[in-house]
């Protein structure tokens, strides 16, 4: 590969690793910060950030100074949103689950060992989840996760743990393969998943698997509020509500 080559390929990378810092950077972040985090001279971070600044990928606050991501950055997520076969489909379907369980409703689907929100339909109870699309969670202790991961195969699963760090998040979090392995043999059975203040102490949720017409399981769906509301017999005529929903949304998809 040529020398310029190399350049430009360097320099692509540097600006893709700007957009990830940023993402998780939410106050911004400074030149001399950035110079630092990249190990490259300032002038090199002002260049780069320029780049990106012209094309409206990022952009700088005026009293501060610093930068952050710019609304190009939300344009092509929400193309990407849009793009999303299951998002579009599952529209209907989610707001409806949403009026008859008075809760928070997300789809979700897989990234490597996570599970990424690609929607949500908020309830208009006052005290509500905070979760946001594009935000990321562990599979082992959330209902959506664990609603996906029954369904992918021993193969598939055996990777995913591979690469994930079990934490425990609450007291009930399930932190060893052998019993996790033992719960999602139940998910299967009843064709939904339950967490019950496993990711987050209060938050109780009932989640079930969407399938595409090959069969793979593709995303999920679940419902979600409070312990205070969402007790044993709400949670139990949750997981019914949303297995139904699931099952239409993949109905739709063909499966």
């Amino acid at each position: 590969m040529a020398k310029d080559q190399v350049i430009s390929v360097q320099s692509v990378d540097r600006a893709l690793h700007i957009l990830n810092m940023l993402q998780q950077e939410p106050k911004g972040i400074g030149i001399t910060e950035l110079s630092n985090k990249l190990d490259v001279s300032k002038s090199t971070a002002h260049r780069l950030l320029m780049s990106l600044w012209k094309k409206g990928f990022v952009q700088q606050h005026k009293e501060t100074e610093r930068y952050v991501l710019g609304l190009k950055c939300l344009e092509l997520g929400e193309s990407v949103s849009e793009n999303l076969d299951v998002r579009q489909t599952a529209k209907s379907y989610l707001e409806e689950l949403a009026k008859k369980t008075s809760e928070t409703v997300h789809l979700v689907t897989l990234e490597s060992n996570e599970m990424v929100y690609i929607d949500k339909i908020e309830t208009n109870a006052t005290i509500r989840m905070f979760s946001r699309v594009g935000k990321r969670a562990p599979l082992y202790c959330t209902g959506a996760g664990k609603a996906m991961l029954a369904f992918l195969s021993e193969k598939e699963r055996n990777q995913i743990y591979d690469i994930t760090t079990f934490r425990r998040y609450t007291s009930t979090t399930i932190t060893a393969v052998d019993a996790l392995e033992k719960h999602l043999e139940v998910i299967r059975e009843n064709g939904y998943a339950l967490d019950e203040e496993e990711h987050e102490e209060g938050i109780q949720c009932a989640a079930a698997p969407i399938f595409d017409h090959t069969g793979d399981v593709v995303a999920s769906v679940s419902a979600a509020g409070p312990v205070f509301r969402v007790e044993e017999e709400k949670l139990s005529l949750m997981a019914a509500d949303v297995k139904k929903t699931a099952d239409a949304v993949s109905k739709a998809l063909g499966f």
